[in-house]
């Protein structure tokens, strides 16, 4: 079973932008520590959730990049791939 079917539906909507502002959002107010430890604890859960979604983000495009190929003439095109 591929890692991404394990994220939540509402995770897995997000873009990696989205995904990466919330998660840096999370980070600070760790750091901060004015949550009390439930909230942080939940937090923590949800900004780890968030990581594996960015990681799986960066590796679907890592993948399409390696796809790319060069044509006769040395243009670069794009291979067709199946993300899922």
């Amino acid at each position: 079973m591929p890692v991404d079917q394990k994220l939540p539906e509402e995770i897995k909507k997000l873009s990696f932008e989205e995904a990466m502002a919330e998660l840096e959002e999370i980070v600070r107010a760790l750091e901060e520590g004015d949550a009390d430890l439930d909230k942080a604890i939940d937090a923590y859960a949800r900004g780890a959730v968030l990581k594996l979604h960015c990681e799986n983000k960066l590796n679907d495009a890592k993948s399409r990049i390696d796809k790319i190929a060069l044509d006769d003439n040395g243009t670069p095109r794009a291979e067709s791939f199946d993300v899922e």
